[in-house]
């Protein structure tokens, strides 16, 4: 496995292997690695002739009082999980070679970043709609895997392809659980072990999201009321957003004829965790 560190050598290597007619596949990351990622670089491998993982903390996509400087960082470990999982290449760039003191040129999606995490944290997908960008620019993949957990993010990046045009085929990789359901998130290690068992109640609201849906409930607001309901019965959940939306457009919907995405955002402590499900009639 290669570990490139600079801008300029990772855009100076994948021409190279684009001239000699390699597939790229890219996987981006923020590091701290789990089966989550794992299961994401064995989808790039199904599609592609080299495997470019990016590990990259993004400032720009962190608000001033969120987790930038606790976010989990361990590079070695992931470098060793990296080679395991057969990656090609490491990019693990600094953040003064991805943005220039003065820059001022942005990315921004405005419609489908509006809403859920983009009205929680304003800003947050402006950052990662402009590093998405860079890293495709610096890559150059023809395929890219971004995970299911972060839905508002898989369909935001779908829409940037689309509209600006890139030449990328955005795969998407289903959400990764622990055997008693809570969905791996690098996160998660910031959770006590009291936090960690009071964190299933995400899993559970949307277990009985399904089963009322199963069941014929279509109203979406007796749907969140339900949801609510269930976390509001844990004491360390506070909830951030309770969403259901459609599952293209992600604008809110009353009545679930059409497939809709569930999408929860809730506090457990201080530790913010994000999980979803999607509905089709």
């Amino acid at each position: 496995m290669r570990i490139i560190r600079t801008a300029y050598e990772m855009q100076q290597t994948v021409l190279a292997l684009r001239a000699q007619g390699r597939r790229i596949g890219l996987v981006p990351t923020m590091g701290f690695l789990h089966a989550g990622h794992l299961s994401l670089i064995r989808l790039a491998r199904e599609r592609s002739d080299v495997i470019i993982l990016s590990l990259f903390v993004n400032p720009t996509q962190f608000g001033p009082r969120e987790d930038l400087a606790k976010y989990p960082r361990d590079f070695d470990r992931d470098a060793a999980l990296c080679h395991a999982a057969g990656v090609d290449i490491l990019f693990a760039p600094e953040g003064a070679d991805l943005y220039a003191p003065d820059a001022s040129v942005w990315v921004v999606e405005e419609k489908l970043a509006a809403g859920l995490c983009g009205a929680a944290r304003p800003g947050h997908f402006r950052g990662v709609c402009t590093v998405v960008v860079k890293l495709f620019n610096l890559c150059l993949p023809q395929i890219a895997v971004f995970g299911e957990k972060d839905a508002q993010q898989l369909r935001v990046i779908r829409r940037l392809v689309r509209d600006l045009n890139f030449p990328v085929e955005i795969i998407p990789g289903p959400i990764i659980r622990e055997p008693d359901g809570l969905a791996l998130s690098s996160r998660n290690v910031f959770l006590s072990a009291e936090e960690r068992r009071q964190a299933l109640v995400l899993r559970r609201a949307l277990d009985e999201a399904e089963r009322l849906f199963r069941a014929g409930a279509r109203d979406a607001e007796a749907l969140r009321s339900a949801l609510r309901l269930i976390i509001g019965q844990v004491p360390a959940a506070k909830v951030d957003y309770i969403a259901v939306v459609d599952d293209d457009t992600l604008a809110p919907v009353q009545t679930l004829d059409q497939p809709a995405l569930v999408a929860l955002a809730v506090y457990i402590g201080q530790t913010r965790l994000i999980d979803n499900t999607v509905l089709k009639p």
